[in-house]
């Protein structure tokens, strides 16, 4: 779908698009809530969707909570969600790690107890969660004591980031077998009022430039994303829609999958970033611009309840 013209999604053009598709991933934060509050008229949506005999998926690069956690939170905020619905980049990483690269042995994990609990879901052990205290007298960082039975290192959010984490991820790094994971290439989180703090892509190129080495990151734009939802519920790509509101994860999910996309404006990215990337003749940014875009996905709601 790369290289279409950003039209404006209103009018017949809604339920056309609707009907052209049997399955829509959404993003989370920023299209179907900011921090704790739903985006108004998003629940009403998800659920008529849902009601007219659409599937729908949550995919979110956020590897701090659990399927549970999110499907927990979304029935909070009147979402009609079961947690297999929900992809996020914490269950993601784990099936990745089990299914794809089978591994056998545990998992070095710069992350929290979301990415833990998922990993054990599946049957993989970890070890690293939590603050790594430096004690004692000097420490011989070349040769920091190593579990035997690690295999892979896995990079998520992780509050508790230091020295001597990136440290001991480098030592399993330089072993010739250690696989190396990174649940997402996000470098900045945004925040309401225009903060933002540091996001996990921060952490995970820090890990690379120590190492030397790239991981493979399962989260969007990576295609894996997609081929989990797929290869667990039938999607075709021509029948789906990808919602989001960053052009350099969603959008580009979408469009690296061939799928349809829908960009929201009660997000990150602006009209203005679509019609750069649009302008810009660069193959790669072509691929961030949407087919369409709403103000918000309540505008989807006139053709719902029609």
């Amino acid at each position: 779908m790369s290289g279409s013209k950003c039209t404006r999604l209103s009018g017949p053009l809604v339920k056309q698009l609707l009907d052209s598709v049997d399955s829509i991933l959404f993003d989370c934060d920023g299209v179907i809530w900011r921090g704790d509050q739903a985006i108004p008229g998003a629940s009403q949506v998800i659920n008529l969707l849902k009601e007219k005999g659409k599937k729908v998926f949550f995919v979110t690069n956020n590897s701090t909570k659990t399927r549970k956690m999110y499907a927990d939170k979304m029935t909070t905020l009147g979402f009609n969600v079961k947690e297999d619905e929900v992809f996020g980049t914490a269950y993601c990483s784990a099936v990745y790690l089990k299914t794809v690269c089978k591994l056998e042995g545990k998992v070095y994990l710069i992350g929290g107890n979301a990415l833990k609990q998922e990993l054990e879901a599946v049957g993989i052990q970890q070890t690293g969660v939590g603050p790594d205290l430096i004690t004692g007298k000097q420490i011989d960082w070349a040769n920091v004591p190593l579990d035997p039975e690690v295999k892979a290192v896995l990079v998520g959010f992780d509050e508790h980031f230091s020295y001597m984490k990136l440290n001991r991820a480098l030592q399993y790094l330089t072993q010739p077998d250690c696989l190396f994971v990174g649940t997402n290439t996000d470098t900045r989180l945004p925040l309401e009022g225009g903060k933002a703090v540091p996001g996990t892509g921060c952490l995970l190129k820090a890990v690379e430039t120590a190492a030397q080495r790239q991981a493979h990151t399962v989260g969007k734009p990576n295609n894996y994303m997609f081929d989990c939802v797929a290869s667990q519920f039938g999607i075709e790509r021509e029948r789906c829609l990808m919602v989001g509101d960053r052009l350099d994860t969603d959008i580009k999910l979408g469009s690296n999958c061939g799928l349809k996309t829908l960009l929201t404006l009660t997000g990150v990215s602006t009209v203005a970033d679509a019609d750069a990337h649009q302008k810009s003749g660069c193959v790669e940014k072509q691929g961030m611009v949407p087919d369409y875009y709403v103000e918000s996905i309540a505008d989807l709601l006139p053709a719902l309840q029609g």
